[in-house]
């Protein structure tokens, strides 16, 4: 995911020496650069984070509910009806 075009953006961060040397190790151990091996691991862990926003899988019993739920009829949600009539705070002046 890390395209080699059209890098205008850069990112700059602190951290402990510590966490720079692990960085620096795992980099050389990884034959990339710190940049590349830091860029493609971020990427990694926000494709990782997510995921679950992006798809989901679910069984035969809870895809039927899914759907039952889908299909379904809304309820009546009274006080959101009564927010909806009244008045925005951009039509009260």
């Amino acid at each position: 995911m890390t395209a080699q075009i059209g890098k205008t953006e850069k990112l700059d961060l602190r951290l402990s020496l510590q966490a720079k040397k692990m960085l620096r190790i795992a980099a050389l151990a990884a034959r990339r650069s710190v940049s590349e091996f830091v860029l493609e691991s971020a990427l990694a862990r926000a494709e990782e984070t997510l995921a679950d926003r992006r798809s989901f899988t679910l069984d035969d019993e809870q895809w039927r509910a899914f759907v039952a739920a889908l299909d379904a009829p809304p309820r009546e949600l009274p006080r959101l009806k009564k927010l909806f009539q009244e008045k925005s705070i951009f039509e009260q002046a």
